[in-house]
């Protein structure tokens, strides 16, 4: 396959896993367990089936571990992970290598819809906590939603909010064309977690999506 023929949608380094996000993502890989304090690096690319290539390369180049990969109808995405950010760093390099793309290529990230709902009903964080992986959303808390595109920076933005503010991480969906995330607590910590996720994406470079 030519160069050209590749798509380099997300390129996410986490240079160290907070322990509620590696805790979240532990329950929802089908792969390698990561634990808190490791490094991490998602990858959104297309042609999506190009993932299984792709990762057999960068684990037998590298240190890392692979915790998922994942393909559906347009993209495909996967995860490594290692005690040590050299490693992951590494395993980054080789991919890009290999799809003969350089990072400045990568799509750049952008914050589709940003909501803080504070004082949230009861009734609604019942029924928010029937679809949620991680910490349980508790009635009178402030709920952040943020989405992001492509769906794999949401993990940075997880990530970077639970380093800036005491919250709770409810859920993480980062597959598909968004990614989505849940955060909760008090009204002050999730105004520091907003800007810190927010901060986090916009910092980020890259090519402008196509509006």
């Amino acid at each position: 396959m030519t160069q050209d023929a590749f798509e380099l949608r997300a390129f996410c380094f986490l240079d160290r896993m907070q322990p509620q996000f590696a805790s979240f993502v532990g329950t929802i890989t089908q792969g390698d367990l990561p634990v808190e304090g490791m490094s991490s690096l998602y990858v959104e690319m297309s042609p999506g089936n190009e993932v299984f290539r792709v990762v057999d390369i960068a684990v037998k180049a590298t240190d890392v571990k692979p915790g998922a990969q994942i393909v559906e109808r347009e993209f495909g995405m996967f995860e490594v992970h290692a005690h040590s950010q050299a490693s992951v760093i590494e395993a980054g390099n080789v991919v890009l290598k290999r799809l003969g793309l350089a990072l400045e290529e990568r799509t750049k990230p952008q914050i589709a819809s940003l909501q803080m709902i504070t004082n949230v009903d009861p009734y609604q964080a019942q029924l928010l906590n029937r679809f949620r992986r991680g910490s349980m959303l508790v009635p009178g808390e402030t709920l952040l939603v943020v989405e992001v595109a492509p769906a794999a920076y949401i993990n940075l933005a997880a990530n970077e909010a639970e380093k800036g503010a005491n919250i709770k991480l409810v859920h993480i969906s980062s597959v598909g064309r968004f990614g989505r995330m849940w955060l909760c607590g008090e009204e002050e910590e999730i105004k520091a977690a907003r800007q810190a996720a927010v901060s986090s994406i916009e910092q980020l470079t890259g090519r402008s999506l196509p509006r």
